[in-house]
């Protein structure tokens, strides 16, 4: 069951959000789905910090030490499973305002298959120029948007004009959500956990 409906968000995303909305998965499958989505950006970064080298457009190649790189990752991966959470913590939240009454684990669904285009750019990180992934980042948000604006009105059950109110909600609460862990981000590199160049 993991990971079994990636192909058809991809290629008839429609369609498959009323598969899911038809066969909704146990708590766990979805866990497990963000879980397993969640180490590609995760180990594709740590190789591009450590093996390959980032291209910031001057200069040679930056690399990271192997502890700094680790931890980084690390802090990467827990960063984007609680992402995902607050996002269906938030959907569900907002649920009631637009006579939904979504299970935590709709929600969290909704969350885990609109994030996955954005992990999977994770894979950009292998040709590691930040121009490069930039765009490829792009490309990803906006196919999450996509995603999120189609999977609501069938995930939550409540009319496409509604659905596309609480889509847009949810694209602002998850907007607040990432420059929350940004600013996070930021924090922790302030007091002495950022990157070290080798």
């Amino acid at each position: 069951m993991i990971l079994n409906h990636l192909m058809g968000l991809y290629t008839h995303p429609k369609e498959e959000w009323h598969t899911i909305e038809q066969n909704h998965e146990a708590l766990k499958s979805s866990l497990s789905h963000v879980v397993l989505v969640a180490l590609i950006p995760v180990f594709c970064t740590f190789i591009a910090s450590t093996q390959i080298g980032w291209n910031l457009g001057v200069g040679d190649p930056l690399f990271l030490t192997q502890d700094s790189a680790m931890l980084m990752s690390v802090g990467m991966y827990f960063g984007l499973i609680a992402g995902v959470f607050g996002l269906a913590y938030l959907a569900f939240w907002m649920a009631k305002t637009f006579d939904a009454d979504p299970s935590f684990t709709q929600a969290l669904e909704l969350a885990s298959y609109t994030a996955t285009p954005l992990f999977m750019v994770g894979l950009a990180a292998l040709y590691p120029a930040v121009w490069f992934v930039m765009v490829i980042g792009l490309l990803g948000l906006a196919y999450s948007v996509y995603l999120l604006y189609t999977g609501v009105p069938i995930i939550m059950n409540i009319p496409e004009e509604k659905g596309f109110i609480y889509a847009s909600s949810v694209v602002t609460a998850g907007l607040v959500l990432l420059v929350g862990l940004m600013a996070s981000s930021v924090i922790l590199w302030s007091m002495g956990f950022g990157p070290m160049a080798v």
